[in-house]
């Protein structure tokens, strides 16, 4: 591959990461650790990952268990769950949080399929955007460094790359319904 495309098959790469990692944040009825990935407590004023502030478990299919190492930190814990969208009261027993995951409705999974459908949209849209800026910059090293073959080249390259990415993504998309759809 040419080096001048290295760039961005790795802004590609964080593209698909990005849509990955979003993916894992999606609840399918069994409880997934990375559903608290993006909520923050505050730790002594400063926002902080739930990983960081306690042990977080799976200690059943459908329930997730977090032990903050400062008791005192259970209320705060127990805040930012509820202000988060994750949609589940948690409950407090004063020395564990427990977040107990209901089996999703029929209606629940397709609302989340289309959820998947749209985040996958708008990772494929990141993706041409930026095979539209390596195409900008190829037209700009036109007019000084290299020949029309070679930026024809350049293209046709990174239009695979843009093709491989988006295919990856649609696979990610359908591995997620998927297992959104498996009751």
């Amino acid at each position: 591959m040419d080096a001048r495309l290295k760039p961005y098959e790795e802004k590609m790469t964080k593209a698909l990461d990005f849509l990955n990692s979003d993916f894992a944040s999606i609840r399918a009825g069994r409880a997934n650790p990375h559903v608290l990935d993006k909520i923050r407590v505050d730790y002594y004023g400063t926002p902080t990952p739930i990983q960081q502030v306690g042990n977080v478990t799976v200690p059943e299919a459908r329930i997730i268990q977090i032990a903050p190492w400062e008791k005192n930190m259970l209320k705060e814990v127990e805040k930012a769950i509820q202000m988060s969208d994750l949609g589940i009261n948690p409950t407090n027993d004063g020395s564990v949080i427990r977040l107990v995951f209901p089996e999703l409705t029929e209606d629940r999974r397709k609302e989340l399929v289309k959820e998947v459908k749209k985040k996958t949209e708008e990772g494929k849209v990141a993706v041409r955007n930026i095979r539209r800026d390596g195409n900008d910059a190829f037209k700009k090293l036109a007019k000084t460094e290299i020949s029309e073959d070679e930026i024809k080249q350049l293209e046709d390259e990174l239009q695979k790359l843009t093709d491989r990415f988006i295919a990856e993504m649609d696979k990610a998309m359908e591995e997620k319904t998927k297992e959104l759809m498996t009751v």
